[in-house]
């Protein structure tokens, strides 16, 4: 009877080098690569082969690629294993600890398998033959590593060298990095180097041992974080916050080049890390002249070269050694013998912020510009707009109704100055873009009420107001005086008599009475209490924006400026392109839970108004920013299912807040139009799937002129109002996109 190997399989990298198919959120080894299943799905086979003994199958993968695993695990018998979800990525170091302590725990010092999830291995018999002969030198408590005799010199690859021989188990004498060419070359004269395949076999409590003796603060770390996990059918769930206190390092650093008495097999089995155009070119399916043709290609006297198109057609004429590598939104050409360079590429769109590194686009992308713009511009102006500019107003007490019922009335709910303020700012917005309803009067209707009911004895805005105009919460708060700041530039350009006043006794009260004395920005509320967030702040930027843009003068554009500047050195997360919500007073991440909290809806927001800066203050390096928290926020924060931004997620692209609600899609619109031109890719395509996306889930479900606010993770709905406060970002998202497609199709 063979002994028990526990096998793990190692999903977690990228996969850069085979950019532009592989993707962060869709990286190698998710795809079908040779016509047979994703790389995982055959890895997982083959462990599933082992031709005696018992096998337990474990899976380290990513949380956020938890439903592409699933898939890949439907139908496979683990034989008792399972996937462990690693809430953030610390590099292989943590997952070999990992790997080591779940089988001590579930199986004792059994012997361990550790092999990556995106190699091509077509020979299941001879990979198991190849693992059974280091067992022996495994049990005896050797780390055991396998090698591949050179076949060419491979500047891709890192090397083993290795020395004395016993039945068929070489000592290693060490580990090479991936050399270069004229010393890759020495490597396969030399006949004792071999390519390192990152498989590992060894005794659970050897390598606990190794960690003990070269990295114990890793292994403490991981135990820490493995303790601490919970259960349940889809798998081992790790907290973020101990899981990220593991050291980041790869376990060839951390003890393979640093143990002592290394084995190595020489591998009886074909083996491929398909890590590269030229490695793809090599094993695929060659026509007569050497060509690996996928997708829709038409090739004419080429030779020897990979062409791939995943999307429209490819054609090319005589090429040779080359890699041509097309897909939606990108395209890679580079000699074969410069596949592996791909990365400095990969390296250069990172920098610049640039999105196509990071997402991958929707397979249902509409091609042509404007394809919804008649029924975007029937749904504003026939449907929304009268229902809002009728059922919407409260012609009894003044201003308007905080919500609507599905049957169009109006719901009898405190009346919050926001609300009021972006209704005012939607029908102003309205105006300018055409619409021939009772602007003028609805924005005077709005803020007569604001006015003559809602001023504190400062100058400032109360909070919320009770349905009959009376004060319900006093409050000065920073968030409204945004909200009102910006309704009063919008009125002021439509020609409102009081509009510009009012903004300037506001400002008068801003500065006075919400600024911070230490001109760290601005407080949440007058009396200085509370944590800091970043949202009023963003607003805050949008009415300096606006009221330059209103005036022209350049005193609002020195405002915007400041906010800029807290963005850059507090709210936004350079590692992550992240954007963080919650602070403490001195502006560090807050403690907890909320301190890891963002939203794709603020990230879309930030995106829109910095590409906006951009245009008026001339500021070019913050496109960048606007690019890189698009960029994340497609990566990280749409429900895959639904294609919809959730509310929340963690800095690490985990979510936090599962429900869908309709403005962060209508400002996925905005964002978009902002940055299509601006030096990236031509987002036209995603424009078009991002309103369809809004119609189909938010819009279309609801009775005329209302729409669905809140979608579960499974798109079902869980609203019972319609809110007034997502009026406005409708009204704009949605004028916004009727701007950028001109008079097509209406």
């Amino acid at each position: 009877m063979s002994e028990r190997i526990v096998s793990f399989v190692m999903s977690g990298g990228v996969g850069s080098r085979l950019w532009p198919l592989s993707r962060e959120d869709n990286p190698k080894q998710f795809h079908d690569l040779s016509g047979d299943g994703s790389m995982l799905a055959k890895t997982l086979r083959r462990l599933t082969a082992r031709p005696e003994g018992e096998t337990p199958i474990f899976l380290i993968a990513a949380e956020r690629h938890a439903e592409r695993v699933h898939a890949d695990l439907a139908g496979l018998d683990l034989a008792g294993g399972g996937p462990l979800f690693e809430p953030t990525g610390r590099n292989t170091a943590a997952a070999v600890a990992l790997a080591a302590l779940r089988t001590l725990s579930e199986f004792g010092d059994s012997l361990v398998l550790v092999v990556p999830s995106d190699h091509e291995i077509a020979t299941p018999k001879q990979f198991w033959q190849s693992v059974e002969a280091g067992s022996q030198a495994a049990l005896a408590g050797r780390l055991v590593v396998f090698g591949i005799k050179p076949a060419q010199p491979e500047t891709g690859y890192g090397y083993i060298e290795v020395a004395a021989e016993s039945g068929g188990v070489f000592d290693v004498s060490r580990f090479v990095e991936k050399p270069d060419l004229a010393t890759a070359q020495s490597y396969l004269s030399a006949g004792t180097f071999y390519w390192n395949t990152g498989i590992f076999l060894f005794r659970a409590g050897a390598m606990r041992d190794a960690f003990a003796t070269f990295q114990p603060d890793i292994w403490q770390a991981t135990e820490t974080a493995y303790k601490a996990a919970t259960s349940d059918l889809s798998g081992l769930y790790m907290p973020l916050d101990l899981y990220a206190a593991i050291p980041s390092n790869s376990i060839d650093y951390a003890i393979m080049e640093r143990a002592k008495d290394i084995a190595m097999v020489p591998a009886g089995f074909r083996w491929n890390d398909l890590g590269s155009w030229q490695s793809l070119l090599d094993v695929g399916p060659a026509d007569a002249k050497g060509n690996v043709v996928v997708g829709d290609v038409v090739a004419i006297d080429c030779e020897n070269s990979y062409i791939r198109s995943d999307g429209r057609l490819l054609s090319a004429i005589g090429m040779k050694d080359v890699a041509i590598v097309s897909t939606a939104d990108a395209t890679f050409v580079a000699p074969v013998s410069h596949s592996q360079h791909v990365k400095k590429i990969v390296e250069q769109l990172e920098k610049s912020g640039r999105l196509e590194t990071r997402f991958t686009p929707a397979h249902d992308r509409v091609i042509e510009s404007g394809a919804w713009r008649r029924r975007v511009h029937h749904w504003l102006f026939e449907e929304t707009l009268p229902l809002w500019s009728t059922s919407g107003v409260d012609e009894r007490h003044g201003g308007f109704h905080e919500a609507l019922g599905f049957d169009g009335e109006a719901l009898l709910k405190p009346k919050r100055m926001r609300t009021t303020a972006r209704q005012v700012y939607a029908f102003a917005v309205a105006k300018a873009r055409g619409w021939d309803g009772p602007a003028d009067r609805l924005i005077s209707h709005g803020i007569a009420f604001m006015a003559g009911k809602g001023r504190t004895d400062r100058g400032g805005w109360v909070r919320t107001l009770n349905v009959d105009g009376s004060v319900a919460d006093p409050t000065e708060d920073a968030y409204d005086h945004s909200c009102v700041l910006l309704a009063l530039a919008h009125a002021h350009m439509c020609g409102d008599p009081d509009a510009l006043r009012l903004g300037q006794e506001t400002f008068v009260f801003l500065d006075a009475h919400l600024e911070d004395s230490r001109m760290t920005g601005f407080l949440e509320t007058s009396d200085g209490e509370g944590e800091r967030r970043s949202n009023p702040h963003m607003h805050l930027l949008e009415a300096f924006l606006a009221w330059y843009e209103a005036t022209g003068d350049r005193t609002y554009l020195r405002r915007a400026a400041r906010i800029i500047d807290l963005f850059r050195s507090h709210f936004f997360d350079a590692e992550s392109w992240t954007l963080g919500e919650y602070f403490d007073a001195g502006w560090k991440p807050a403690a907890g839970e909320k301190g890891t909290w963002t939203e794709p809806g603020h990230h879309f927001e930030w995106a829109s108004l910095l590409t906006d800066f951009v245009a008026r203050s001339g500021q070019g390096e913050l496109s960048n920013f606007a690019r890189k928290l698009y960029a994340s926020a497609i990566a990280n924060g749409l429900n895959r299912a639904t294609g919809l931004a959730y509310g929340a997620v963690s800095r690490q692209g985990l979510p936090l807040d599962l429900v869908s609600r309709s403005w962060p899609q209508a400002e996925a619109i905005k964002a978009a139009i902002a940055l299509d031109g601006s030096g990236g890719p031509d987002l036209k395509p995603e424009i078009e799937a991002r309103v369809g996306r809004l119609f189909r889930w938010h819009i279309d479900p609801a009775p005329l002129g209302l729409w669905i606010d809140r979608i579960d993770e499974r798109g079902r709905s869980l609203a019972s109002d319609v809110p007034a406060s997502i009026f406005y970002h409708l009204v704009c998202a949605l004028t916004q996109y009727l701007d950028g497609t001109g008079k097509k199709g209406s």
